[in-house]
C-alpha cells in the first residue's frame, strides 16, 4: 500500500493489542459483529478494530462512579496520535483528518479516564471516527456528561459506543477513513436490568434520538450485549430522555 502521510517516529505506551481484557465487557463477553474486528485492549476501554474501515466498529467501557469521580479530578488532554499496536497498512493517522472538513471524535471519550495514561490511550486514532464539529461539541458532548451524571447516581454503567454507516459518505484521507452517518451509544445500567441505545446523526440538523437495540443492531450488525437474555432487559423512557435532554 503507497502510503502518503510523513510523520516524525512517535512513540506511545499502550497496552498489549491482543490481551484479553473482558471487564470491559457485560457479562465478560464482547459485542457481537457481523463483520471481522481486531480487538485492541487499554486501560479503561477496549476497541474492536475494522481494518477495512481504518477505524472501530465499537469501543467497550465499563464506568463506575469511583472512576467518574477520579476522572472528573484530572487536569489536561491527551495528543492524538496513530495507534502503533496495528500494521500501518491498517491504521489511520493525523494527515487523514487534515482539512477533511471533519473533527476528531472520540468513541469512548477523554472524559471518562480516570489516570493520565488511561486519558492518553484515548487518543489514540483507533478510538477516533470522523464526526461533524458540531455534533462533537454539543449534542454529543452532552450525551457523554449525562452518562457521567448516570455513572454517578448508579454506581456502574456499560457503555458500548460505535459508528454507523446507513447513508453513504465516502472516506477521508490517503488511508481511506469510512466517514459515519451517524454515531451510536448503548448503556447498560445493571441496578436497573435495563438498556438505552442513542443515535445522532453525523450530518444536520444533528439530531439524536433514542432507539431500540434490535434497530441498532439490524442497522450496524452489532449486538453490544450478547451475554444479556433476549427479552429479558427493559426500556425505560425516563432512561431514554434523561441521555439525550
Amino acid at each position: 500500500m503507497l502510503r502518503f502521510c510523513l510523520l516524525p517516529l512517535l512513540i506511545f505506551s499502550t497496552v498489549a493489542s491482543h490481551a484479553a481484557c473482558p471487564d470491559h465487557f457485560v457479562g465478560q463477553t464482547q459485542p457481537a459483529t457481523s463483520a471481522s474486528v481486531i480487538l485492541l485492549c487499554s486501560t479503561s476501554y477496549a476497541a474492536g478494530y475494522s481494518a477495512q474501515d481504518h477505524e472501530a466498529a465499537w469501543s467497550a467501557e465499563h464506568l463506575t462512579r469511583d472512576n467518574i469521580t477520579r476522572s472528573e479530578q484530572l487536569q489536561g488532554r491527551g495528543s492524538f496520535h496513530e495507534d502503533l499496536r496495528l500494521p500501518p497498512g491498517e491504521r489511520s493517522e493525523p494527515c487523514d483528518y487534515k482539512r477533511s472538513g471533519w473533527s476528531r471524535g472520540h468513541l469512548t471519550p477523554s472524559g471518562d479516564a480516570p489516570t493520565r495514561a488511561a486519558r492518553e490511550e484515548t487518543f489514540a486514532f483507533s478510538n477516533i471516527v470522523p464526526q461533524a464539529a458540531r455534533l462533537n461539541s454539543s449534542g454529543w458532548n452532552h450525551i457523554e456528561a449525562n452518562i457521567r451524571k448516570l455513572v454517578k447516581r448508579k454506581g456502574e454503567v456499560f457503555v458500548v459506543t460505535g459508528p454507523a454507516f446507513r447513508e453513504p459518505m465516502g472516506t477521508i484521507g490517503p488511508d481511506h477513513v469510512r466517514v459515519p452517518s451517524s454515531l451510536w451509544k448503548a448503556v447498560y445500567i445493571p441496578t436497573m436490568n435495563a438498556v438505552a441505545v442513542v443515535v445522532c446523526k453525523n450530518t444536520a440538523p444533528y439530531r439524536c434520538n433514542a432507539v431500540s437495540p434490535e434497530s441498532l443492531e439490524r442497522v450496524t450488525g452489532i449486538n453490544p450485549f450478547p451475554s444479556l437474555p433476549d427479552g429479558k432487559t427493559i426500556r425505560s423512557p425516563e432512561l431514554d430522555r434523561s441521555l439525550i435532554h
